[in-house]
């Protein structure tokens, strides 16, 4: 399968955080359950919606920095295009150590773990809840330690999801001036400019104004300065575009990189796309969007631009087919209509006997 560059013109873009509306209570009203799980390198938070049946994977979402699952993901979630794969598929939450709603803060001393670390805390979540396989979600810091979990575990992961992902250390450069804007911004303001653009931060002051408060009073400012410290610390994933008698280190699992136009991340993302296996991985960059395209939403008059991947990335059922649990109609969200495709793609590897939405147990 061929998957190139897709441009997606939005003729309409709105916010999925409505003015007055909190990003935190947009929660789905089904089987929650919260824990602290213990792994190899610490405790970490998990929420998990739903009920994980058989062989199915779980979608396991990771947040970035300055968020936790609920800001990050929720307006998401609770969307009406998503309401149909909740319905069939458990979603696992993880929240960084320290990001979630009313965190402790750390004792003095306490060493964070490192990106490399995180994405090793990730094997005990699975086996926690008895989840054998995942299809992950993630965006920045958190796209690249789900990342980093698919190259060391990939007959854990289905497929990945990655938004705003960064797949290179930080370089001396870059290190040099958030030292110095470090001294200079405040930690809202540091945080504002590596989920938003310039632009977005002039055209979208509400959004921003909703996140900017929410960094100010729901996050845990020293666990947040340490998440963001790990991040910085990151190393190089050291991924390669695979070629003919080559050994090189990359994904094997389907993935689709999605960044906004005039989101931060862009320069990183076509980077990131260039070292991976163009057989397997779609980039998705999505017009008149800014730094978190999973808060937007997209009219339904979305479409890939000519020229695209040969394969289409909503591919419509036949009803006899093991993956007749999912509707046909394509859903509105580029994000929606992937986690579907991914979601098809292992159902129908699988030859699960999966019914038809409304009928009982389907």
């Amino acid at each position: 399968m061929s998957r190139e560059l897709q441009d997606v013109d939005l003729a309409e873009v709105k916010p999925l955080v409505e003015k007055g509306e909190t990003i935190t209570g947009l929660l789905q009203e089904f089987d929650v359950q919260e824990q602290d799980i213990e792994t190899v390198h610490g405790s970490i938070h998990v929420t998990l919606c739903g009920t994980p049946k058989g062989n199915r994977p779980v979608i396991l979402t990771y947040h970035d920095i300055g968020m936790n699952h609920k800001t990050c993901y929720n307006p998401l979630f609770n969307s009406e295009d998503m309401q149909e794969i909740t319905q069939h598929f458990a979603v696992c939450h993880v929240d960084a150590p320290g990001q979630q709603d009313g965190a402790a803060s750390f004792p003095v001393g306490y060493m964070y773990p490192s990106m490399d670390q995180l994405a090793e805390m990730l094997p005990g979540v699975l086996h926690q809840f008895g989840l054998k396989s995942i299809i992950g979600m993630g965006t920045g810091a958190g796209a690249y330690i789900l990342t980093r979990f698919a190259l060391n575990n990939p007959e854990m992961v289905e497929g990945l999801v990655l938004i705003n992902v960064n797949p290179c250390a930080e370089g001396w450069m870059d290190w040099a001036a958030s030292k110095i804007s470090g001294w200079t911004q405040a930690l809202p303001d540091m945080v504002v400019s590596h989920l938003f653009g310039k632009e977005e931060m002039q055209n979208n002051v509400e959004v921003v104004h909703t996140y900017r408060q929410h960094i100010v009073k729901d996050m845990n400012p020293g666990n947040l300065h340490l998440f963001i410290n790990a991040y910085n610390s990151r190393r190089d994933l050291e991924i390669e575009r695979p070629m003919p008698g080559a050994h090189t280190v990359t994904l094997q699992c389907p993935a689709l990189l999605v960044v906004g136009d005039s989101s931060p991340a862009v320069d990183a993302v076509v980077e990131c796309n260039s070292k991976l296996d163009p057989t397997k991985t779609t980039l998705l960059k999505m017009a008149d969007c800014g730094g978190l395209p999973q808060i937007s939403q997209v009219s339904p008059t979305c479409h890939p631009s000519p020229g695209g991947g040969q394969v289409p990335l909503w591919p419509v059922t036949a009803p006899s087919s093991p993956a007749s649990c999912l509707s046909p109609t394509p859903p509105s969200h580029p994000l929606t209509l992937w986690t579907r495709y991914c979601l098809y793609t292992v159902l129908a590897h699988q030859g699960l006997r999966a019914r038809k939405i409304g009928t009982p147990g389907g």
